[in-house]
């Protein structure tokens, strides 16, 4: 097990997984059913592995399934779990034990953030504000607004209605300078009557001269306890989005300078400002399209051909894009057969043609692909059957394809705009006020920030107002 010296400040994480799984009804612990593909725990390992925040992963489980959780951790791929512990017989028992675990590591420069398995949509942010906040503080929770006003009852009958605006939700992680968690549980274990559900209790009860400072949390970082919240977790993971970093004009250039990008639908809209970017930062950029170079991206002998002259040319394929599209509105059984196959096979066969035949190039240079989705993969719309359902597909291909070249360092991701003022979509709805639509160039600008950046299997909004800035400023 890692261990800090005195000077050096770590923060370590662990992951609470002793969980029996008998609120599901289940011989097996909740954090080994899968959601979404994987293990419960499979994912919350990978957000804290993720985290550039934590340096070090225990995970307390189920003294039943430690196999299962090792194996979890290599399927993570996780690098930071420096051990598979077995848990207690309570949850105070389990942070115990890890304390135990953590007896070689000082108490004044160790930070500990102590996390719900079941919790697999954490974010990163609320991570990187824990261990911000451990920085000033001794202790954080992480808690969320109710929405529902919470009433006391006795016996049946209400006996008090506290007022709303004074409580929260408790999520987790909870984090603590690990000499005051020390300090709490030792104090608490001198008390015969002792019994907390949480950590912060601990040292609210026992530490009370030490503030618990309250990070905001996320109505995503769900805990999933019930059968319905399997139901509820699987779709959040379907629908989820995530953010790439804004880069200054001189990364941009150092990333992009010498590289290699190929785009297809390079001739208009999204594609072409892709591609003039890109070109302004040093990247060298071959567009392909139907109308300009006769490219059919539902060809694959044209796709084949197209990479094979940037390769040709360059010696090397960094980043591919592809942008192309056709919009077919209407209802289906009034569409024609020839407008059904074109839509199907350059909407949704061309990204598969695309992927295959990138795969070698981009294997070679731990390179990047982006492709694009529509709101409408949410949920099928009328007279949008083909472009929506083949947009939906397109994301699980990026999140299976994300899975599949991970250990290749291949990366996927899927951009997701809001309405956009493309020549495709004039052509289907006519003059839109500007105000309404994103731009070309705003959605090429978020394009960069992810072919750059390390995500993976992400599918990424761009909208003209961000409905969660409130909650991610805190």
């Amino acid at each position: 097990m890692a261990k800090a010296s005195q000077g050096e400040h770590r923060t370590v994480a662990v992951i609470l997984a002793g969980g029996s799984g008998q609120r599901m009804g289940l011989s097996t612990p909740k954090q080994l059913l899968k959601i979404a593909g994987k293990t419960i725990l499979e994912h919350t390992l990978g957000v804290f592995e993720e985290a550039s925040d934590i340096d070090e992963i225990l995970v307390l489980m189920n003294p039943g399934f430690l196999q299962d959780a090792a194996e979890c951790v290599r399927k993570a791929g996780c690098t930071k779990v420096t051990a598979v512990l077995p848990g207690g017989t309570s949850r105070n028992a389990t942070t115990q034990l890890a304390l135990d675990a953590l007896a070689d590591h000082p108490g004044e420069t160790t930070s500990v953030l102590f996390h719900d398995a079941v919790r697999p949509l954490l974010s990163q942010r609320i991570i990187h504000d824990c261990v911000t906040a451990l920085r000033e503080h001794r202790a954080v929770d992480v808690a969320i607004p109710s929405a529902d006003t919470i009433i006391q009852v006795e016996d049946g009958v209400i006996v008090d209605v506290p007022r709303r605006s004074n409580l929260r939700r408790g999520q987790t992680p909870q984090g603590f300078r690990l000499a005051t968690i020390r300090a709490a549980y030792e104090k608490a274990w001198r008390d015969e009557a002792f019994e907390a559900t949480d950590d912060c209790s601990v040292v609210l009860r026992y530490l009370p001269g030490t503030p618990i400072h309250v990070v905001p949390g996320d109505e995503h970082n769900m805990k999933v306890t019930a059968p319905v919240d399997m139901f509820v977790a699987d779709k959040l993971f379907q629908l989820a989005s995530s953010d790439a970093p804004d880069l200054s004009e001189e990364e941009y250039a150092e990333a992009l300078a010498g590289k290699t990008m190929v785009v297809f639908g390079a001739s208009q809209g999204i594609g072409a400002a892709v591609s003039e970017l890109a070109r302004k930062y040093g990247a060298r950029v071959f567009g392909y399209s139907r109308g300009a170079t006769r490219t059919h991206v539902e060809r694959p002998d044209d796709v084949a051909g197209a990479l094979a002259q940037a390769y040709a040319a360059t010696g090397r394929v960094d980043h591919v894009v592809n942008t192309a599209g056709v919009l077919r509105i209407g209802r289906l059984d009034t569409i024609s057969s020839e407008a059904v196959e074109e839509a199907l096979r350059v909407n949704y066969l061309a990204p598969i043609h695309i992927a295959r035949a990138a795969f070698p190039y981009l294997a070679k240079t731990g390179g990047r692909l982006l492709l694009y989705t529509s709101s409408s993969y949410t949920r099928g719309r009328a007279d949008y059957s083909l472009y929506s359902s083949a947009k939906a597909a397109t994301v699980n291909l990026t999140q299976a394809l994300a899975d599949e070249w991970s250990a290749d360092g291949v990366r996927i991701n899927c951009i997701n705009p809001e309405r956009t003022s493309t020549p495709m979509r004039t052509a289907a709805f006519g003059q839109e006020p500007p105000h309404t639509l994103l731009s070309a160039g705003q959605v090429a600008r978020t394009s960069l920030n992810v072919l750059l950046s390390d995500l993976t299997g992400q599918v990424i909004d761009v909208r003209r107002e961000d409905p969660l800035a409130g909650v991610r400023a805190g």
